[in-house]
């Protein structure tokens, strides 16, 4: 797979590339990251890559004509023409910006998929919007909160997609086994008057909803990691689960699906679609 970043600012992915996982995938030849000046794009003395927004207001924005030269310039071709514009199945062209849509574990793993990723790195004010209506495949944002620029968005990304890559981790289970990775045992949940309740737990998660009551919970997008310990069994008098020490494969495999949903109704109600509007609400212990 091959990343190419688009930035104004190239010297910042000196070091986040150069560690851990994206480092051993690059020196292996299983991804390739070229990161491009945009400013080398810029037709005038100054190598200017902003200006001013039409119809006044704060800040400065990214110019179109650069972006556009830069990513035509590493595909070879002429894009955002509508009638010229060919299906790019293995690339995907990713605007980086606050208002796009939120970069989760599905989204890595659809790109995961590809052969190229372009990744634009938005600055200031913004980024002209033909930018992204004309010339990106996907605009997305890491969070509800606004950086000064895309730059760790991307290197965020590029992280994510290429410890998806076969090969990239020395445990191909690693993947498997992890947050947002695996759906719950059917059977295990269950909904009634306004309480979700798992099986085997000795709590309830009550939901407060002033609105409409949820009808139905969609786990498709996995469930947070289980609780992991390590030694010492006995630390300040904290200890261990005594089913993971048991040896009963069975019984710490059961154990850790119903931690992993506890630990996913608890603190991430955003991660179940739900058919109300008013979504999950806010989730509670409450005792049995």
């Amino acid at each position: 797979m091959r990343f190419d970043i688009i930035t104004i600012f190239p010297e910042f992915f000196d070091g986040p590339l150069d560690y851990g996982i994206v480092r051993r995938a690059r020196e292996s030849d299983l991804v390739q990251v070229c990161v491009q000046d945009l400013r080398e794009f810029t037709h005038d003395r100054h190598h200017t890559v902003d200006d001013r927004p039409f119809g006044g207001g704060e800040g400065m924005v990214l110019k179109p004509e650069p972006l556009f030269e830069a990513v035509e310039g590493l595909l070879g071709k002429k894009l955002g023409d509508a009638e010229n514009r060919e299906p790019m199945n293995n690339h995907a062209i990713v605007l980086l910006s606050a208002a796009g849509t939120l970069f989760q574990q599905e989204a890595a793993r659809r790109l995961a998929q590809l052969d190229r990723i372009i990744l634009i790195c938005g600055r200031y004010e913004g980024v002209d919007e033909r930018v992204a209506e004309h010339l990106a495949t996907d605009e997305l944002s890491i969070g509800n909160y606004v950086l000064t620029g895309g730059e760790l968005p991307a290197a965020l990304i590029v992280d994510a997609v290429t410890r998806l890559l076969p090969g990239a981790l020395g445990n191909e289970q690693s993947v498997v086994h992890e947050s947002f990775s695996e759906p719950p045992d059917p059977g295990t949940v269950q909904v009634k008057k306004g309480a979700i309740q798992v099986a085997g737990l000795r709590k309830k998660l009550t939901i407060r909803s002033g609105q409409t009551f949820i009808e139905s919970l969609d786990f498709s997008r996995g469930l947070l990691d289980y609780p992991h310990y390590t030694r010492p069994p006995d630390y300040r008098g904290w200890t261990v689960p005594e089913v993971l020490l048991s040896g009963n494969h069975e019984d710490i495999r059961r154990w850790r699906r119903k931690k992993a949903l506890e630990k996913t109704l608890r603190n991430r109600p955003d991660l179940l679609a739900a058919t109300s509007p008013a979504g999950a609400g806010d989730v509670h212990d409450t005792d049995v």
